[in-house]
């Protein structure tokens, strides 16, 4: 990934509430099998096997939020389950396919959250980061990062 891909994520994740938050993990962990096949097909295994661990902790997080009392946390916790047995099966055998089968599963779940993402009006789940404003700066096509408030707590509560 990107420092800049990093950057945006980041980002987001300011800015995101609780939906909002499980699409942005859903888009690292497609961006991490992107980089997981590439390192594979350059045969560059110690990178291959970092994205490996990258996606297995986007999809520990996803784990660690769901609420089993409510459905459809047990459905999502055996697809998770699912895709870390097929990140296993990835890793071990140095093989493409098991990450086409998680990208899958998670592209599904990816387009499915983005349409409870429009619906979900709370309130971003970091009350009090920085906002920031981006756009086309006078410059042919560069974009421009503003910040409002930066003698604010920047993040932090007083």
């Amino acid at each position: 990934m990107t420092r800049e891909c990093k950057q945006q994520f980041t980002l987001r994740i300011t800015q995101a509430n609780k939906t909002e938050l499980i699409v942005i993990l859903y888009e690292m962990i497609l961006s991490y099998l992107e980089d997981a096949e590439n390192a594979l097909a350059e045969e560059k295994i110690t990178e291959f096997r970092d994205a490996l661990r990258k996606v297995r902790g986007c999809i520990g997080e996803l784990v660690a939020s769901l609420n089993l009392d409510y459905e459809p946390a047990p459905t999502l916790l055996s697809l998770y389950l699912y895709c870390n047995r097929e990140l296993t099966k990835a890793d071990i055998r140095k093989e493409k396919e098991p990450m086409d089968h998680i990208k899958m599963v998670i592209g599904k779940l990816l387009t499915a959250y983005r349409e409870l993402a429009k619906q979900d009006d709370s309130a971003p789940v970091m009350q009090n980061s920085q906002t920031v404003y981006a756009g086309l700066t006078y410059g042919k096509n560069s974009l421009s990062e503003n910040m409002a408030d930066q003698g604010a707590n920047r993040g932090f509560r007083a």
